[in-house]
């Protein structure tokens, strides 16, 4: 273990009364061993300790440094508590006083359930800190545990100083929220850190490798489709024009930076603004996979955002977009004539004519020869594999050699003992795996099989129908009148690029075909000596002289890419190279998606920095301080000037940054001196009624205070996921959660709520799931309530008012909501801004109405073992079937039918009563006679 580690404990442990604090350190530094650390110190007689917001890897990692051997077992490792268990085995685990990772979710409703003794707590360890809010459920559960135990101490850590200072004041919000005061920063220029990472360093071999031609091209077009798209948002001023420069937009950030600044806009702005924000996250990934995979699959890539993206992406209308999708296939083939003339203007100048419309079999064989002398096409295969690749196989195959020249002059020294692994980082498991087999095999058979895949591909999507789109026959308006059309120069142009393009597709279409019988004779070839039975002979060498049935079958299959070949297109073979055969060592191929921390188990000598990552370099600098004696060599592959050392460079200087806004917003907080006491206090029901009651009495006699009565609301367990109960609390209220059937918020007896997000509204639309619930609601409740929360952040309305639509459409959200109020009369809809918002709402629609009912409400919906209902609101009053009955006679409508069900009984009741009396009841002579009518008339019998 690295000596500043125990610098980090000790500052937390120093002030026990301080309660905790925030540990903020830079990214790679091994947080899951400084919590493998704290976890070691944990006694069980002080208290259950509880870690919270782990994500998967996190855990496994923790786990893995405190037993590194899984051969042995160790009784005390922190074990996991979920739903599954039942609720006595989770309170015998939490008075057990060791250490258990748990979710927020579960946590929180074992304290509101009082499942949890708060006294048998003695800390919290939060990961993530910077996902931390003031509404979030993690601080509602230090809210709650530091009300009723005083000695509790919260440590919460985080890895990622830049997401720390986004927003104002978020390190301050975040110790206010978890009731701290002392912030603990440990950048990797702290002294402590970097003397032990400088110590002893290991050994560094910076490689630069060189481009090709095409990729730069690449690289400068989208720097300047990047910078043009830059340039269009600055124009909306509704931008910090400071964060829109290029370097930012290397960054995955980058994205949640713009639309976090135009959420609470979104609805004003142009659909080409919105569209610049998308445009931006796309040119980010393609200068990422420029440098990550190789020309076929950077090419494919683009096919699918050409595909998907040219009707309405602004990026692809810039004036150098062409150059990224022209140099990118220029990287994986050549397409020309066969006299050597590359394809990319019209041969002959197009002069303006005027044709005469029946003349269409004459510019039919005019098209034909000018095909055939341009018939003859050649598509050669480039396959440019990337530059790294070779210099990563030398790199192995240097390794290599060094290691057998050590062992050739071994001496009697002390060495450490080396496994010989090599260890191969790189951003993503696809990327390991090409690696290894171009490592294992030949890089030119690798990219010959994407190559392979890539025009399969090309005939998968050939071989899709195709809509028959409907052309009009006869051109309509004028300049047609007299049968002419003028053929300007530009759509000749237009015409001859098109005929490239067609002649190009097709030779791909003839490359593919060509593949595809190659693979079909491989499989016959392979399949014949196990089946003979008689329709094959082979000769000597092996080859087919009477086709197959499935053969045949197969030819059937790809008859109209066949009749592609007729154009006598060229397929030039890709040369593949020999490899030299030299030995290289054992490689382990390590992603950094996976999220996991080999060194530990790996213990490798070298390592090849294939992608470098600011995260991993660190692990490298802590791998190498924990073992001083180990050699180890540390080789990165860089890009020579591209936006891979930029970008590499710029997370540096970003993460440095980040670290002395914090230094500066710790000089400057504003933390009371009792925190935990200030941030309790704000709890009480008084400090929470709303506006309305409080000014309802200007005089209280003799100053007398009455007393206040505790509102509860009765919470669904599945809205834990959200904040609200969060806030409801601050507000006051008792929260009681339960599993409901019906709603997910009991206010009264009457008063059931249904929350929906945005996101969950227009979900709920489409699954119809929106409808089910409104109908148990109106059901069960004499007030149902559909409550829409918008978040804070972002814009209030749905659409802005230019795309509301007079009529209604199946596909407008407006729309839905009129359908659904015509359908249910009583549902009430209350639209909320936030959360603070909705809390309000509820404490004015909880005035003048009883708590709810605990156990009456869990049974609501549900069925009793006799499939009878218990307590059943609606079904005691009203007939769901007849009430729906009654509404479509003759003369009932939406402002009659409930006066006309407060009048009888029943249906029966109905059909005997008298017109005199059903027009009192329906509000009108006409109606009741239209009704009295219908229930009169005869019905027709059968002679």
């Amino acid at each position: 273990m690295v000596q500043f580690y125990d610098h980090i404990i000790s500052d937390l442990l120093e002030e026990p009364a301080a309660g905790g604090g925030l540990v903020v350190l830079s990214s790679g530094l091994g947080l899951h061993k400084l919590i493998a650390c704290l976890l070691r110190l944990h006694h069980p007689s002080e208290g259950t300790l509880l870690i919270l917001s782990a994500s998967p890897s996190q855990k496994q990692s923790i786990l893995t440094s405190l037993n590194p051997n899984p051969n042995s077992e160790i009784t005390n490792l922190p074990s996991e508590i979920t739903s599954d268990l039942p609720a006595h085995q989770r309170l015998s685990l939490y008075s057990s006083g060791n250490a258990f990772f748990i979710t927020a979710r579960i946590l929180i409703v074992d304290l509101l359930t009082r499942r949890l003794p708060t006294s048998a707590v003695a800390g919290i360890v939060l990961l993530n800190a910077h996902s931390l809010s003031e509404t979030c459920t993690e601080a509602f559960i230090v809210r709650i545990l530091r009300s009723s135990n005083k000695n509790l101490y919260v440590r919460a850590f985080c890895d990622r100083p830049h997401a720390m200072v986004s927003g104002f004041a978020k390190a301050e919000r975040t110790l206010k929220c978890l009731f701290l005061r002392k912030l603990h920063l440990w950048p990797r220029f702290q002294v402590y850190v970097s003397e032990d990472l400088e110590r002893d360093p290991p050994e560094v071999v910076d490689i630069r490798v060189p481009m090709s031609g095409y990729m730069v091209g690449i690289q400068k077009a989208v720097i300047e489709v990047m910078d043009a798209c830059l340039k269009e948002m600055r124009k909306t001023n509704k931008v910090d024009v400071e964060d829109l420069t290029v370097e930012n937009g290397l960054f995955k950030s980058f994205d949640e930076i713009v639309r976090r600044q135009l959420d609470p806009i979104w609805h004003t702005l142009g659909k080409k603004t919105k569209q610049l924000v998308s445009d931006l996250k796309t040119l980010r990934k393609l200068l990422d996979y420029l440098v990550r995979y190789d020309a076929v699959t950077y090419l494919k890539y683009l096919d699918s955002l050409r595909a998907s993206e040219s009707f309405r992406s602004v990026w692809i209308f810039a004036e150098s977009s062409y150059k990224i999708f022209e140099y990118a296939k220029k990287r994986v083939y050549h397409f020309g004539r066969s006299n050597g003339e590359t394809l990319t203007s019209p041969a002959k100048s197009v002069k303006s004519k005027r044709r005469k419309l029946d003349d269409s079999n004459k510019d039919k064989e005019d098209n034909t020869q000018t095909m055939n002398a341009n018939s003859r096409v050649i598509l050669e295969e480039v396959l440019e594999e990337a530059p790294k690749w070779k210099v990563l196989r030398e790199i192995l195959e240097e390794i290599e050699a060094d290691r057998e020249k050590q062992e050739g002059t071994s001496s009697d020294e002390c060495v450490v003992e080396d496994n010989g692994i090599v260890l191969v980082a790189c951003k993503d498991e696809h990327s390991c795996v090409q690696l290894e087999e171009c490592i294992t095999n030949d890089p030119n058979k690798v990219m010959r099989g994407e190559w392979e895949k890539y025009l399969l591909s090309k005939v998968q999507l050939h071989a899709l129908p195709k809509r028959n789109k409907k052309k009009p026959q006869n051109p309509k308006g004028f300049g047609v009148l007299d049968g002419t059309v003028t053929i300007s120069p530009s759509k000749g142009i237009e015409s001859s690029s098109s005929n490239i393009v067609l002649q190009e597709n097709d030779a791909l279409l003839a490359a593919a075909t060509e593949i595809s019988k190659q693979t079909v004779k491989v499989i016959e070839s392979v399949d014949e000596p196990a089946v003979n039975n008689g329709r094959k002979k082979r000769n000597p060498k092996g080859k087919i002289k009477n086709k197959s049935d499935a053969s045949v079958g197969k030819e059937t299959e790809t008859k109209k890419i066949e009749t592609l070949t007729s154009r006598e297109s060229v397929l030039k073979k890709h040369v593949e190279k020999p490899s030299n055969g030299k030995k290289i060592p054992p490689v382990h191929y390590y992603a950094y998606e996976s999220g996991q921390h080999v060194f530990d188990v790996l213990k490798p000598s070298a390592i090849v920095v294939y992608h470098p990552d600011i995260a991993f370099v660190r692990e490298i600098e802590v791998y190498k301080a924990e073992n001083p004696l180990k050699k180890v060599k540390v080789y990165f592959l860089f890009y020579e000037d591209s936006t891979e050392v930029q970008k590499f460079e710029a997370s540096i200087r970003r993460e440095n940054g980040a670290f002395e806004s914090l230094i500066r917003q710790k000089s400057m907080m504003m933390l009371p001196v009792d925190q935990v006491a200030h941030g309790l206090g704000l709890n009480s029901a008084i400090d929470t009624e709303s506006p309305s009651k409080q000014n309802s009495v200007t005089r209280k006699a003799g100053g007398q205070k009455g007393a206040t009565k505790e509102m509860q609301v009765i919470v669904d367990m599945r809205e834990f996921m959200s904040s609200l109960p969060n806030v409801l609390h601050q507000k006051g209220m008792n929260i009681i959660p339960v599993t409901l059937e019906v709603g997910d918020y009991i206010l009264s007896p009457m008063i059931c709520v249904e929350r929906k997000s945005i996101q969950d509204l227009f979900g709920s639309f489409a699954s119809g799931r929106l409808f089910h619930q409104a109908e148990m609601m109106v059901r069960y409740y004499q007030i149902p309530v559909l409550l829409i929360e918008f978040s804070q952040d972002k814009s209030f309305s749905f659409q802005s008012s230019s795309e509301i639509s007079d009529d209604v459409t199946p596909h407008n959200i407006i729309s839905k909501l009129s359908l659904l109020v015509l359908h249910f009369p009583r549902l009430r809809i209350v639209w909320s801004r936030s959360l603070h918002a909705t809390a309000e709402i509820f404490a004015s629609l909880k005035l003048n109405q009883d708590e709810p009912d605990e156990a009456k409400a869990t049974r609501v919906g549900v069925p009793s073992e006799e499939g009878i209902i218990e307590d059943d609101v609606r079904a005691e009053n009203y007939n769901t079937s007849a009430v729906e009955f009654l509404r479509r006679l003759p003369g009932v409508t939406d402002s009659n039918y409930r006066a006309i069900m407060d009048g009888c009984t029943s249906l029966a009741d109905l059909a005997l009563m008298p017109v005199e009396r059903l027009a009192e009841l329906m509000g009108g002579q006409k109606s009741a006679k239209t009704l009295r009518d219908f229930l009169d008339a005869k019905y027709p019998t059968l002679l």
